[in-house]
């Protein structure tokens, strides 16, 4: 390995598309310290992920299609990572590394999944997929929020983003005479679109809607951390021999929209069709960008070839000398050939055909919302046919003037769906019992049934969504066990049957910050409500349970709730192995749900 491996600084953001970026040409946000990022980095023009969060995360740390690693959803038990997958921070670890995250993980919340049991030291996290989520801490809503650490929740000071920037560079400071690998994956501007009105309120007048100017205010505030942190870099000494890469998990949620061909009706998209979820380029293109001065790339210069997510984990090995000698082959490749400046003679780099799919269901299907990428085409959905470098918004199908290459793409993509599908009918257990899972809370964000139907944010748990399904579990160790259902999470309080004051609950994309009094500014402005007390939940209906119920492992129990109880209690002994977990509360009404949170105990033998 290399004796002055570099560190290496990531920030991947959450919903920011290729088109929400000044420097690639959007004419109403701002972002001047991204734009500089740019013009001395290494610019990625045909990267490519996965059209949503989890999918992309998955390719990314394990450089194999997400597919196969059994993440193709954001929930439902499907945004798990599969316990014998290697991630980027397993590889830097083992190389010498200090490992840190702050921010969105989404790849498991409960034991073998967490971050700190796939290689992280330093863990400053959110559950879930974003804030406010069910796994989340209950009340969180970017503002003076509790994260967790690895070992417990702690309440942080102070807005999301800027949290997670200073937690980062609090763990750079600590390691810097040490090689680090600091990951910031940022939940911003993922909706709920809350961001201190400093930065939105500038967008007002500029664009079509007041959603809009509070998602270019959460990139705002993402470019003035990342422009903080590079200032901080350089005065420690230490950006000479840091890489520092940027790039997004899909494209663009907030910044544009689309109608039901995907074509974009308004907001900047640079030219392309699609948005998050897409299977057309708008979904799936996004920026990446790699500035490294002692490596040679701290001039600004575009690599065309087509690439993808699958590619960084073996780039950065090779990059930084990393230990990979219990590597499995990955699906990507490294970019280091085509990365290094262009003097003398050049690797032939191979037009290879990429694959990338939006399932988000409980099982994937042949073809969904597919698309197979080389330098030249894009087949989507195994049918339509677009010459991309002439057509980049996908309007003209020349499928039928050209059978051969249609023909060329499936074949790759039955390739593909041979190699990612091998494990699909496998269960993807949580542990119970055992080192780090003695106590666990399970929730409904990760229940399997047929549909993906689940309270899977705190907004659904508030409305009493009816909604069940089950865990995959493996019960580590054998012996007795505790099991606690319950309709709220312990850090709540209340009881089964109770509701919470505050009113109707508010739908989840609906959370916003309440204005301050009409009329009032400077003093008067700054004596209001702080930001997380402007940002209301609304209340929870009450649910007229009277009794509980469980299923695992063959066997069931269940008892009568009480109007005072905060949960139903089991006592269950259970023998070492995989199984499924299931509950039900039973209404007055004549309803049944299954409990959103589960508190899991091993008593002993």
């Amino acid at each position: 390995m290399a004796s002055d491996q570099p560190n290496v600084v990531f920030v991947l953001t959450d919903d920011q598309g290729y088109g929400d970026l000044s420097c690639h040409g959007n004419p109403v946000v701002r972002t001047p310290h991204l734009d500089e990022l740019h013009n001395c980095s290494i610019r990625l023009t045909d990267y490519h992920v996965g059209p949503t969060c989890a999918p992309t995360r998955a390719g990314l740390l394990t450089g194999h299609y997400a597919n196969s690693t059994g993440v193709w959803h954001t929930i439902g038990g499907r945004s798990l990572l599969r316990s014998d997958e290697v991630s980027m921070a397993d590889y830097f670890r083992r190389s010498g590394y200090a490992t840190g995250i702050f921010g969105k993980w989404h790849l498991g919340d409960n034991a073998p999944y967490r971050p700190q049991d796939r290689g992280f030291e330093t863990v400053v996290v959110h559950g879930g997929g974003g804030i406010g989520q069910t796994p989340d801490y209950w009340g969180n809503n970017y503002f003076d929020d509790s994260y967790w650490n690895g070992e417990q929740h702690t309440r942080y000071e102070g807005y999301c983003t800027d949290v997670w920037f200073q937690e980062a560079l609090k763990f750079i400071e600590r390691n810097q005479t040490e090689k680090f690998f600091c990951y910031i994956p940022t939940n911003a501007p993922h909706s709920p679109h809350l961001v201190d009105p400093a930065f939105s309120d500038p967008y007002l007048t500029l664009t079509p809607h007041a959603e809009r100017a509070k998602f270019y205010g959460m990139v705002a505030n993402i470019d003035e951390n990342v422009g903080g942190l590079r200032r901080r870099l350089a005065e420690l000494g230490l950006d000479e021999n840091t890489i520092f890469i940027f790039m997004t998990d899909n494209g663009s949620a907030g910044g544009v929209e689309v109608d039901e061909r995907h074509f974009v009706t308004s907001g900047f998209n640079a030219g392309m069709r699609g948005q998050k979820g897409s299977e057309y380029d708008g979904g799936h293109r996004v920026p990446f960008f790699l500035h490294w001065p002692a490596g040679g790339f701290n001039a600004g210069r575009d690599v065309d070839e087509v690439t993808a997510n699958v590619d960084v984990l073996p780039t950065l090995i090779e990059l930084c000398g990393l230990d990979n000698s219990e590597s499995d082959s990955f699906d990507g490749r490294s970019l280091a050939p085509l990365l290094q400046p262009g003097e003398g003679e050049q690797e032939v780099w191979p037009d290879r055909a990429l694959v990338t799919d939006s399932q988000r269901l409980t099982y994937p299907v042949k073809w969904r919302k597919s698309a197979v990428m080389t330098g030249g085409w894009r087949l989507v959905n195994g049918r339509e046919l677009y010459a991309i470098k002439e057509d980049p918004e996908q309007r003209q199908d020349v499928a039928a003037t050209h059978a051969e290459v249609v023909s060329e793409l499936r074949h790759a993509y039955e390739s593909w769906w041979d190699k990612v599908s091998r494990q699909f009918d496998e269960d993807i257990p949580i542990a119970i019992g055992g080192p780090g899972a003695r106590h666990t809370r399970l929730n409904t964000h990760d229940w399997r049934n047929e549909d993906c139907d689940s309270a899977w944010n705190q907004s659904l748990v508030r409305q009493g969504h009816i909604c069940n399904g089950h865990w995959e579990v493996e019960v580590v160790e054998a012996g007795n066990y505790s099991f606690t259902l319950r309709r709220w999470p312990e850090e709540e309080g209340s009881g089964v049957r109770e509701g919470l004051p505050g009113g109707e609950p508010k739908a989840f994309r609906d959370i916003a910050i309440q204005p301050v009094q009409e009329g009032q500014t400077g003093e008067a402005r700054e004596s209001q409500l702080s930001l997380k007390e402007r940002i209301p939940w609304g209340g929870g209906v009450a649910l007229p349970v009277f009794r509980a119920r469980i299923s695992i492992a063959g066997q069931e129990a269940s008892g009568e709730v009480a109007h005072e109880d905060v949960g139903a209690r089991f006592e269950l002994s259970l023998t070492a192995g995989c199984t499924h977990l299931q509950t039900w509360f039973e209404t007055e009404d004549g309803d049944e749900l299954g409990a959103y949170y589960v508190y899991v105990e091993w008593l002993g033998p």
